[in-house]
């Protein structure tokens, strides 16, 4: 895709850094290596105490460029204050421990010569310990077009799978709420559904590394709280269905939660009391299902906010 000059857009890679000195690079190589080159790197250090920042230097590039936050902010207002450096006409976004294929900017440029198009997404590998232990994220056909619906009952873009088109971006009057911590993401690209059309790619164009941090019991939890605020502020907005789609994958993360607690009579309550026939085969055999497999199944349903 290329410009009134007959160049191609500039891309602004935003890579938002904290502690993220042991993958950092192995993202940073998997930017450079892009075959679309005509990019920028804005790197944000969130104040660091690691080698991220060494590590970052290290590597020689003009299209690198270094941001040192004057204090250390959420994840949301980082990213907001790193797109405020942007120079590109789309933005694009990988965290330090997640990798992109050679060719991901390459295959989705082309989909913006749609000038409604402000969304290109694709699907993705999650990476358990290394590229031998790798599957695909989902194998549903990704939405297209006008996804709000699909968004609301059956959320699957990853950010780090995404371009955005400045364009759209900026005509939103908020950007990525810095209130919330977790699901920032798919508030925004909900905002952006309403303004412009979602393409997607179903081949998978980056890869997601599966750890530690990113499952911890205080990130499940906290989502949980914001789905509720969200809801809760946005209820207005929607229809009955869409909120009884909603209430019901938030009841299940709620559900999830008590068990791998051990809560056993909190999950009890919530097979009871939910709306949306909570109560059937498939949830009792969860409330008996080891912790270790239980854990597993959440992440699908937390990482991306994958609402079935």
């Amino acid at each position: 895709m290329e410009n009134l000059d007959n160049k191609p857009y500039l891309v602004s890679i935003i890579v938002n850094c904290y502690n993220g000195d042991k993958y950092l690079s192995e993202a940073l190589d998997s930017i450079l290596n892009q075959t679309y080159k005509n990019w920028e790197l804005i790197f944000w250090d969130n104040q660091s105490k690691d080698k991220s920042a060494e590590i970052f230097k290290s590597h020689k590039d003009s299209r690198f460029k270094y941001y040192y936050a004057n204090e250390h902010t959420s994840l949301y207002k980082a990213r907001n204050l790193a797109i405020e450096k942007s120079n590109g006409d789309f933005i694009a976004f990988l965290d330090t421990d997640d990798l992109w294929n050679e060719n991901k900017l390459q295959l989705q440029m082309p989909y913006f010569n749609d000038s409604k198009v402000g969304l290109v997404f694709s699907n993705l590998w999650v990476l358990k310990k290394n590229f031998k232990n790798k599957k695909i994220y989902t194998k549903k056909k990704l939405p297209n077009g006008n996804i709000y619906n699909e968004l609301i009952s059956n959320y699957n873009v990853g950010i780090v799978t995404t371009v955005i088109k400045k364009f759209f971006y900026i005509q939103l009057e908020k950007k990525f709420d810095e209130r919330f911590s977790i699901i920032g993401d798919f508030d925004l690209f909900l905002r952006l559904s309403k303004i412009c059309l979602f393409k997607s790619i179903q081949e998978p164009l980056a890869s997601y590394r599966l750890h530690g941090k990113n499952l911890s019991t205080i990130n499940k939890e906290k989502e949980v709280e914001e789905l509720e605020i969200w809801l809760k502020e946005n209820k207005l907005y929607l229809d009955e269905l869409q909120i009884k789609k909603f209430q019901k994958n938030i009841d299940y993360r709620k559900f999830s939660n008590y068990k791998i607690d051990g809560k056993y009579r909190e999950c009890i309550k919530i097979l009871l009391k939910s709306k949306e026939n909570f109560l059937n085969l498939k949830n009792l055999i969860l409330l008996f299902l080891p912790i270790f497999l239980l854990k597993k199944l959440l992440w699908y349903h937390q990482k991306y906010n994958d609402f079935k």
